[in-house]
């Protein structure tokens, strides 16, 4: 190392951070963090195509083989009028938001076992992510109110 960098290394070791310094610093690593958090924030529309897969068996506002998802989010699993639910479903003491759709839309067998939606399940975390964004969407609009 030649005397030249020798010296820098010297200077930038007894170097004291300012309080101007520590703020962008610490406003940098929160927005790295909001970034992070959200990267993986469900697009609604990709997720109109995803529910195409649902359509033969759900619906938002008539129930079909499967139950309607009309005000999905905040209920209770099993709770549709005029539909016969499974006792796993009715007994499960689940209520729908993000993280409890997440985890039954990837494995329903495995999360609610005996429940009778006989779908494989959502493998991809993306895909999961947008289907239930457009849930979240698609449940609170017009055709259901």
């Amino acid at each position: 190392m030649t005397p030249s960098k020798q010296n820098v290394l010297i200077k930038l070791r007894h170097l004291k951070p300012s309080p101007t310094s520590m703020v962008l610093s610490a406003t940098l690593l929160s927005c790295l963090v909001l970034l992070t958090n959200t990267a993986h924030a469900g697009d609604p529309l990709t997720g109109k195509d995803i529910y195409n897969r649902c359509i033969g068996c759900h619906s938002f506002a008539d129930n079909r083989t499967g139950p309607r998802h009309c005000n999905l989010f905040g209920r209770k699993a099993g709770t549709v009028q005029g539909f016969d639910y499974s006792d796993a479903m009715r007994n499960s003491k689940i209520v729908w938001n993000e993280t409890t759709l997440d985890a039954f839309l990837k494995a329903p067998l495995q999360n609610i076992p005996g429940t009778i939606m006989g779908y494989a399940g959502v493998k991809n975390d993306r895909e999961r992510a947008d289907l239930i964004a457009y849930l979240k969407q698609a449940s609170g609009s017009s055709e259901c109110k």
